[in-house]
């Protein structure tokens, strides 16, 4: 990894920040103004927002194990994934500026969802969309970062492909 340290460092860091803040400041929002499993409709057919807790990951995944067990696995994949993401910073941040914003917004969402698990033991969501019957799973802020920053660098992944054969 590139030991020096330039003014493009910068922007991941600001961007995760960014993130985290606006995470947990949309998190503590919803658990002041609402009860847990409170609801309230802002667009009739489309979007809830209610406060509802996920001790899982996406889609409740592992929600049912055993909550030391559970949260310890969590923590351990976050602090990982996070030291990934370093690694994968020096690597990739000379290859296009699409790598730092995806590494900023995955990262700034990796620590949101952490920031929670170690607070509460369960993550805080409150976004709401469905259509009729059917209700997409609900989720927060870093949730969102996190979906944004993985699309974001598989579109790097793709257009450096691109150039790659273009060679």
């Amino acid at each position: 990894m590139d030991s020096n340290f330039d003014r493009r460092d910068i922007i991941p860091l600001g961007l995760a920040l960014l993130v985290v803040i606006a995470d947990q400041l949309t998190k503590w929002w919803i658990m002041s103004n609402f009860a847990l499993h409170g609801q309230q409709n802002i667009i009739p057919g489309l979007f809830n927002l209610v406060y509802v807790t996920n001790t899982g990951a996406a889609f409740g995944f592992l929600a049912g194990s055993k909550s030391w067990l559970r949260q310890a696995f969590f923590v351990g994949v976050a602090i990982i994934a996070l030291g990934v993401m370093v690694f994968a910073y020096g690597q990739l941040k000379r290859q296009s500026k699409i790598f730092i914003y995806a590494l900023g917004l995955i990262g700034g969402g990796a620590v949101g969802n952490l920031i929670d698990r170690l607070r509460y033991g369960s993550v805080v969501d409150f976004l709401d969309f469905y259509l009729g019957g059917y209700h997409w799973p609900a989720f927060n802020v870093a949730d969102s970062a996190i979906t944004i920053g993985v699309g974001l660098f598989l579109l790097g992944t793709l257009l450096q492909h691109g150039k790659e054969e273009e060679s």
